[in-house]
């Protein structure tokens, strides 16, 4: 009865819809009519036949309503008992496990036809008897398919090494089309993971250079198909594959040079940015294998820049190539170190020309029936075993029984010791900061600070936390609080802890000072100048400040001039003069006040004398008053050892000479008696 009452229920609603939608359809109809001349009887006439009318449409539609509405429930009738038949003939299929396994061939494609899951596919591969039959090849055949297609799908740079051997352990010889399909198409997908890909190609070339064969003329057709449709994603993605290939050495350089030609000859928007992209990727192996032909290139690129006739973004792209050569693809690595598992003499490399004629071989990707499918089977068996090991299996049985043995044991210690896990998300140190933050500003002065903060339970290593987060605290306010410098001196006081790790502050405030803002700047200069200046911090820290105009930046001279002005208004220029001067510190001070070269030395006396400082100079303006001297005297012995040389030359000299004269004296004397005698004789 409840049933009948809705019904009806719904029956007058459509009804009423209907009505209301003839209502509306009629008065545009009423208003022409309106518009038209009538006499009396055409209008009586009108109005009784058109309700004559409305009365046989209402009827004619609740009719069809009815009609509808039965015919609805007939077909959702129909629909439930199809279905209780087809779950009635589905569990009559299992109890009797009745498997259809002689397929319809013209189902099957490139995707292997219908879909069966795993556990099912393997248990009607235990019950076929005959192993060469048609229906057990196209059963492994899914079978390779799904295992080649998940391992390259789920690898990269930190399981590659893992995957080899499963992917080896794969026919790749009857599956080398499925290989090379799943690569393009993972490639297509993530472009970001080609390196990983070329590398799982190369090793794969190695052992099997016909499927680094197939792969390349697939390749190479794929882009020249996207560069006749001007497809520009898939270019960039064949050309970002070719260009890892080509770092891998597994296709010549020459193939990269014809590509950029090719792309460069006649040059637009989008096939420079192309080449653009093609040269990032494998330009740092370019340059070791052939520079005379990367030089040409880029001079073309040169050229293409001096036209201007691309875009500007285009032209940035180019400017920003010439600085990435420049700066010798820094960034931009042929191969990266965890992706290097080939030897230079094992790999073979594959001359493919973009002019070539070449055959994709797509039937290997369709199941075809083998007639010698077992022999071929036992083949690569044996060629398994020669790449992998005989003892893979063996190992792989055995270190799956310890496996076992190692979980039973582990499951025990689990039970009787406590997990121990390790946040990664930092959660806890966020928690700590949060916490001392909140003590910091919650606090009313130093000493109340001091005690709130000493109450939390700090891990060893967190205690760098407290000095970290008390810099923090101190460098966001408007202007310094003299706060936190009391805050910060009682830490250094209670614990030398927080004094080494106040020190590393100072060190890695400095090096990093040039992010800051000047506010944040000046907040944390005065903050140490009163650790220093009660000697809360040790002055040696001033060792890591080098006063020079190449070592000092704009803000780390701020940084210098505020922590000395701080300084001398603590402690006074005549007290901080004798601490600068003290001479069991002068090691530390030598970066401050330089005395290695008069210019560096002339430096921080300006730059002290400019910040109102210059009397903790007089030592170094009278170093550098006394330099000249300093260098005379140390030239002076210099110079004596040189006198000292000559003169002794001279000295050589001078003997040489006299003897010299006194031969030629001798020599005439005797000449002159061999003539007195020839006088005498005549």
């Amino acid at each position: 009865m409840e049933r009948s009452r809705r019904n009806v229920d719904e029956r007058d609603d459509r009804k009423e819809r209907r009505r209301q939608k003839d209502d509306d359809e009629k008065v545009p109809n009423r208003r022409e009519d309106e518009h038209r001349p009538k006499g009396r009887v055409d209008r009586y006439n009108d109005g009784r036949e058109g309700d004559r009318k409305d009365r046989r449409r209402d009827v004619e539609r609740e009719k069809r309503v009815d009609d509808k509405h039965e015919k609805d429930k007939n077909r959702k009738a129909n629909a439930q008992e199809d279905g209780a038949l087809k779950a009635g003939e589905e569990d009559s299929k299992v109890q009797k496990q009745d498997v259809n396994l002689n397929m319809d061939t013209s189902k099957l494609g490139r995707s292997g036809g219908v879909y069966i899951p795993p556990f099912k596919l393997a248990r009607m591969m235990k019950e076929v008897q005959d192993k060469s039959s048609v229906e057990y090849q196209r059963m492994t055949w899914d079978a390779l398919r799904k295992s080649i297609n998940g391992l390259v799908n789920k690898v990269n740079a930190a399981n590659l090494k893992n995957i080899i051997p499963e992917l080896f352990a794969e026919n790749l010889i009857r599956g080398r089309g499925l290989f090379c399909r799943s690569c393009m198409k993972s490639q297509m997908a993530s472009p970001g993971f080609t390196d990983v890909f070329a590398a799982l190609v190369a090793v794969v070339n190695t052992k099997f250079p016909e499927v680094g064969d197939l792969l390349l003329r697939r390749i190479i057709l794929q882009l020249q198909r996207a560069y006749k449709r001007n497809d520009k994603p898939q270019l960039l993605a064949a050309v970002k594959f070719i260009a890892h290939l080509v770092n891998q050495q597994i296709v010549h350089e020459l193939i990269a040079l014809e590509l950029l030609t090719v792309l460069l000859e006649k040059p637009t928007d989008d096939s420079v940015e192309v080449a653009v992209g093609f040269v990032t990727e494998c330009g740092s192996m370019l340059q070791d294998l052939c520079p005379r032909g990367l030089h040409g290139i880029f001079e073309r690129f040169r050229g293409i820049l001096h036209e201007g006739e691309i875009d500007k973004r285009v032209q940035f792209l180019i400017e920003s190539l010439f600085a990435l050569r420049k700066a010798k693809f820094q960034g931009y690595p042929a191969v990266r170190p965890e992706l290097d598992l080939v030897e230079q003499e094992d790999q073979l490399t594959h001359e493919v020309s973009l002019s070539d004629t070449i055959d994709p071989e797509i039937t290997l990707d369709i199941f075809k029936p083998d007639p010698n499918f077992l022999e071929n089977e036992r083949k690569y068996e044996e060629l398994k075993k020669a790449i992998l090991g005989e003892e893979s299996e063996e190992e792989g049985e055995s270190d799956a029984e310890s496996e076992d043995e190692d979980e039973d044991d582990e499951s025990d210690e689990e039970d009787e010791e406590q997990m121990k896990i390790k946040d990664e998300t930092e959660t806890n140190l966020i928690n700590l900061r949060r916490t001392i933050y909140l003590t910091i500003m919650s606090s009313v002065d130093f000493e109340e600070a001091g005690h709130k903060l000493l109450k939390i339970k700090l891990e060893p290593g967190q205690e760098m936390e407290l000095c970290i987060m008390l810099l923090e605290c101190c460098s966001q306010e408007r202007t310094y609080l003299r706060y936190y410098g009391l805050l910060g001196q009682r830490f250094c006081m209670i614990n030398r802890i927080h004094q080494e790790n106040f020190e590393k502050c100072f060190v890695q405030q400095y090096s990093m000072i040039h992010r800051l803002e000047t506010n944040k700047l000046r907040n944390v200069a005065k903050f140490f100048a009163h650790l220093l200046g009660t000697d809360a911090l040790p002055w040696h820290v001033l060792a890591y400040i080098r006063l020079t105009e190449e070592d000092t930046t704009s803000s780390s001279r701020i940084f210098i001039k505020i922590l000395f002005q701080e300084l001398s208004e603590h402690l006074g220029i005549r007290l901080l003069n004798e601490r600068l001067n003290d001479p069991n510190m002068q090691d530390s001070f030598d970066s401050i006040f330089p005395k290695d070269n008069p210019k560096n030395t002339r430096f921080a006396i300006n730059f002290f004398t400019s910040i109102g400082l210059g009397g903790i100079t007089e030592n170094l303006r009278e170093y550098l008053k006394n330099m000249p001297r300093l260098i005379m005297q140390q030239q002076k012995p210099v110079s004596e050892s040189d006198e000292s040389g000559s003169s002794s030359d001279s000295e050589s000299s001078g003997s040489e000479s006299e003897s010299s004269s006194s031969s030629s004296e001798e020599s005439d004397s005797e000449s002159d008696d061999k003539r007195k005698k020839r006088k005498r004789r005549r």
